[in-house]
């Protein structure tokens, strides 16, 4: 009787990020660490979709989420970052051109 049980994948894959997109949300976020903007973050994986959120503190909602989206990359577009109360900031197909959202001088984050 053998005690190992062969190894099963699951049914569905988690959607993640790869490694040249995650490297550029984290520099992202240092950047806006040092700024004293951000001081949190959270990353989530689904079926569908993987996101990163940002927090101003711990225990808020998130100010942000940069998300991915596989299913819609023929469509509108697989990234898109979406502010607080779920408005969708910007969405495309470039993970470079939808971060230009967080660049200096576009808007500034109000206490």
């Amino acid at each position: 009787m053998a005690l190992d049980q062969p190894h099963q994948a699951p049914s569905t894959a988690s959607v993640f990020f790869e490694r040249r997109e995650f490297q550029r949300i984290l520099n992202l976020y240092g950047r806006m660490v040092s700024a004293g903007e951000w001081r949190d973050y959270a990353i989530d994986a689904q079926a569908e979709a993987c996101s990163f959120s940002v927090f101003r503190k711990a225990t808020e909602a998130p100010l942000y989420r940069i998300e991915k989206r596989p299913a819609l990359a023929q469509r509108q577009g697989a990234w898109s970052v979406i502010g607080q109360g779920g408005v969708i900031l910007k969405r495309g197909h470039d993970l470079e051109q939808v971060l230009r959202v967080f660049d200096k001088g576009r808007f500034k984050v109000v206490d």
